[in-house]
């Protein structure tokens, strides 16, 4: 398939190299010197760059996936507009600033019967698959609860960058990373009823949340425990997850957050000290390439004439509800 890539800073470069060999034959970005080096990266021959995303979508008639990885107060409308066109899209995280910018997309693909994405490649890391398949393998043990911190330092000017202007980010640090931790907490315990957390600014310049600390319930009284910050200082992933027999811990996401381990710990009859195996995954970062194979998967395989070709996008709806319920948009 042939794809556009609407973003072409950090992200959107990530993403270039995790196409599954299917073809990028048109970027842009506002900076059309980033859109440019994108494109030389691909060649002259086979990929166009913009500067103006309308310019992307109207003249590529041939482009099947459209990339968005822009800030996020652009994430809703370049993807309703492209699912508008006719394409497929896959938008990073959060998908839009609220779940009610991001309902008329889910709406507009299934008229449209496309599939609409949302990239959270976390629930790709090896040790979350791993997590999956252990408590598959133990007949999907119930979770108890979650206990959850993810967060970095920032940098010199942070707080005058886009994520601290509410106008474009939509919020701090719980629309962040907070938003990873909704959604794999979602993914292990399904869907949660009540949400409540404290949103403080202890120590950036800015008028958005620094901190996220939220408690989620589900029907069953399991609770997700979780910490998103910006004042970490040292880059930490930490994601436990409590069963009756068992606790899964994973620690670092590779690069800064550290080596990727999950420890798994099994409860004896007696309450003994566990039985402990530990798990160390050392190569690249595969998430990014293995999300962007389950995307084409379903576009592929699920392609069935007059179907719509569900992606994750009522995963993202739900995550954003909580995110609308900590920030008071909702009751």
């Amino acid at each position: 398939m042939n794809i556009g890539i609407i973003g072409c800073g950090f992200i959107g470069q990530k993403r270039s190299k995790n196409l599954a060999g299917h073809r990028l034959v048109a970027v842009c970005d506002v900076d059309f010197q980033k859109a440019h080096e994108l494109r030389e990266q691909y060649g002259k021959e086979t990929c166009e760059a913009f500067k103006d995303w309308r310019e992307l979508l109207d003249p590529r008639s041939d482009i099947d996936i459209v990339i968005v990885c822009t800030t996020h107060n652009l994430l809703a409308p370049i993807g309703l507009a492209a699912l508008k066109a006719g394409k497929h899209v896959l938008l990073e995280k959060p998908g839009a600033m609220s779940s009610s910018e991001f309902e008329p997309l889910i709406k507009t693909a299934k008229e449209m019967k496309k599939t609409l994405h949302v990239g959270f490649n976390h629930r790709f890391h090896p040790a979350i698959l791993m997590a999956q398949s252990i408590l598959y393998q133990n007949n999907a043990e119930p979770v108890m609860f979650i206990r959850a911190r993810y967060g970095h330092g920032g940098r010199l000017g942070y707080n005058k960058e886009w994520r601290a202007d509410a106008s474009i980010s939509g919020g701090g640090e719980l629309i962040d990373q907070g938003m990873h931790l909704i959604d794999l907490s979602r993914m292990f315990m399904g869907d949660f009823s009540e949400a409540f957390g404290h949103l403080p600014t202890y120590f950036w310049d800015m008028q958005v949340e620094d901190n996220a600390f939220l408690q989620l319930k589900n029907n069953e009284g399991g609770v997700a425990w979780l910490h998103a910050s910006w004042t970490e200082w040292k880059n930490t992933f930490c994601f436990e997850i409590y069963t009756k027999k068992r606790k899964i811990q994973i620690d670092g996401l590779g690069g800064s957050y550290g080596v990727e381990k999950l420890s798994h710990y099994e409860m004896s009859p007696k309450l003994e000290p566990p039985k402990t195996t530990i798990y160390e995954y050392l190569e690249a970062d595969k998430s990014w390439d293995l999300e962007f194979k389950n995307f084409i998967s379903i576009i592929e395989y699920n392609q069935i004439p007059g179907a719509y070709n569900n992606g994750n996008g009522e995963n993202c709806l739900e995550a954003l509800k909580i995110v609308d319920k900590l920030y008071g948009r909702i009751k």
